[in-house]
């Protein structure tokens, strides 16, 4: 059953401000001109009236503002910002009820100096002298398990390590294989000399190394899992409910296991998409760690069909080794046939036109800066594998399973994609936020699909671009026809105080052609505020650089996407909209949606594919690793 109700959108609501509005005369500074990023013309335009010769600004009842400059002490809503991480607390683990001895073996006689006889083992008195810190969760299992069971020895048996603790150490020592950092999890065998080897001696370095490694057994589970760093102490633009790892039965499932090593292994993510950055990483680590030719392209001008230019063969021979295997077997007559000639002919154009297709890009056969990086790979073997790092870090935070039907956009990219069935059935061109209102790095359910919306304007932007404009010309919003409240009563713009606090105004754009929502949002309830809608600024979409909006998603084909994750079609969504009235309808089963941020992911072919980092995240993750790792290391 579908469900329609009318919209509960309130003059007060809270939501990205993107798009632009219709223009108004020429003389005027506009919104549109604001949210566009017109900031030239806005120093020019928006304090006119303080210009030589120009008329002190007037109150809302037409009164002199006894002089007050509009610029004058004007409040600024900030985003969030990106924190100096700080690593998880270690804690010793309390081993005070390790204490009662026993033996790996048949009970043995303990003599005073802690010796078993004939067959010497590690006793749990030595396990309550060994020192070993770990996170809050790890510190609880290790206390849990060697408390509890009456044979708790999982890595040494008698007076020496076991063929489990090798296996287990050999995964961990692997770990760069799954994108996590070995230096994380290293524990040193106990240096034992059979020749002179003294009992107290020999067992109290056996069961320091029996706790270290399992606590690095646990800290590589928890992290494989959910990741080794904490998201959300990145920056307020990451929001994830960190995951919860059951460790409870690790060390029992390692000591029961024929080989503990692919235990460990088998921990790791194996959806398709982390299996691809997995294998890619392989590769390009079996290449040669980033050492490897770089194809240069300089041009110093957009080149464009019909042109010629010698960098036409560096082109030709980055398509060669960047393109997929689609596009060189599609083109293999017109890579065999070119002999190093400077023509950009109709061959080599249809070549890269089907290039900028595969990656996204607008496909004109104009190469730019953006193009040439996209065949040149834009990065290094090294920088790659950085990438790739990050990426598989990131998946962790997200759950295993993205499921079977749910929609991904990836910031990056500047692309939305819509999967059911387990297959990708859809994708788009997106706007994201700009640099100075970026979009958050979350997961979430789409809910519903609201028709003909209005737009109610955050204050944010009520705050930081209007209220200039308004101090000015109190009159603004009235103009361009805005509804505003005080209080939830209606007012007009010209009667609100706007050298006064703005946390009881709301500001609303009605649903009309000009709307900065277009003519629909498709939305996913969260504390950002973010969603995904349409937008009459139909030009940014053909941009490469898509970092443009206040935060919200736009898309370049809303349609397609409300009927996608209706479960309807295009011409239903359509007769929605000319219904003219704002409504909105539920989806028939949420569906989960990953407002994600990689600049390296998998494509549906499941080729991985890198893409510029326009917020400069990557960093941030880096900087966490080198801290935790640095953190991990003070074990002691």
């Amino acid at each position: 059953m579908t469900f329609v109700f009318k919209s509960a959108v309130s003059a007060m609501a809270i939501s990205c401000g993107v798009a632009v509005m219709s223009a108004a005369p020429a003389h005027a500074y506009t919104l549109m001109d604001m949210l566009r990023g017109d900031r030239q013309r806005s120093q020019s335009t928006i304090f006119m009236d303080q210009a030589p010769g120009r008329p002190v600004p007037r109150g809302a009842d037409g009164g002199s503002l006894g002089g007050l400059d509009p610029e004058a002490a004007l409040p600024k809503v900030s985003g969030p910002r990106y924190y100096t991480y700080k690593t998880e607390t270690l804690q010793f683990v309390d081993t005070s009820k390790f204490a009662d001895p026993i033996v790996t073996g048949a009970v043995a006689d303990v003599s005073a100096n802690g010796d078993t006889g004939a067959e010497p083992a590690v006793q749990r008195r030595f396990l309550a002298q060994a020192k070993v810190r770990a996170n809050a969760d790890v510190a609880k299992a290790l206390e849990a398990y060697y408390s509890n069971s009456s044979n708790p020895l999982v890595w040494v048996e008698g007076s020496q390590i076991n063929d489990r603790a090798k296996s287990a150490m050999a995964a961990l020592a692997d770990a760069a294989a799954v994108g996590l950092d070995p230096a994380d999890y290293a524990v040193q065998a106990p240096m034992i000399d059979p020749a002179n080897p003294d009992p107290a001696t020999r067992d109290r370095a056996l069961t320091q190394f029996e706790l270290e490694l399992s606590s690095k057994v646990l800290a590589f589970v928890q992290d494989t899992v959910r990741g080794r760093i904490d998201p959300n102490k990145i920056s307020g633009y990451h929001d994830f409910q960190r995951k919860v790892v059951n460790l409870a039965p690790v060390l029992k499932l390692a000591r029961m296991s024929p080989d503990a090593g692919a235990y460990l292994t088998s921990r790791s993510p194996d959806g398709p998409q982390f299996e691809a950055l997995k294998a890619e990483l392989a590769k390009l680590r079996a290449a040669d760690g980033g050492n490897e030719e770089q194809i240069v392209i300089s041009l110093d001008k957009l080149l464009r069909p019909g042109d010629s230019s010698p960098e036409v063969a560096n082109i030709v021979k980055a398509l060669a080794k960047h393109g997929s295997e689609t596009l060189k077997t599609n083109h293999a007559a017109t890579l065999a046939s070119y002999t190093g000639g400077s023509d950009y002919s109709p061959e080599i154009v249809a070549l890269v036109e089907d290039f900028q297709k595969e990656r996204g890009l607008k496909a004109d056969g104009v190469i730019g800066q953006a193009t040439v990086r996209a065949m040149t790979g834009g990065d290094t073997n090294a920088s790659k594998i950085d990438k790739l790092v990050v990426a598989m870090e990131q998946a962790r935070w997200l759950p295993e399973d993205l499921g079977s039907r749910y929609v991904m956009i990836n910031q990056p990219a500047y692309m939305a994609y819509y999967h059911n069935d387990g297959k990708e059935q859809l994708s788009m061109r997106v706007v994201v936020g700009g640099k100075n209102n970026q979009t958050y790095f979350f997961d979430d359910e789409i809910e519903t699909v609201e028709f003909n919306p209005f737009w109610g304007v955050p204050q944010s932007i009520i705050i930081n671009e209007m209220l200039p404009k308004l101090r000015s010309d109190p009159n603004y919003l009235d103009q361009l026809g805005y509804e505003v409240e005080v209080n939830g009563h209606a007012v007009a713009s010209s009667s609100v105080d706007w050298y006064g606090s703005t946390d009881n105004v709301s500001v609303r754009q009605p649903p009309s052609s000009d709307n900065a929502l277009g003519e629909l949002k498709i939305l996913f309830p969260n504390s950002h505020a973010i969603y995904m809608h349409d937008t009459p600024s139909k030009s940014f979409f053909k941009r490469d650089m898509r970092a443009l909006s206040h935060g919200c998603v736009r898309l370049s084909n809303p349609r397609a996407m409300a009927a996608a994750v209706l479960g309807t079609t295009v011409d239903d969504v359509a007769k929605q909209i000319a219904s003219g009235q704002n409504h909105a309808v539920r989806v028939p089963q949420k569906i989960p949606v990953y407002v994600s941020y990689f600049t390296a992911w998998p494509n549906k072919e499941g080729v991985v594919e890198y893409f510029d980092d326009v917020y400069g995240r990557d960093a941030y993750v880096e900087k966490a690793f080198d801290a935790t790792t640095k953190a991990r290391g003070a074990q002691i």
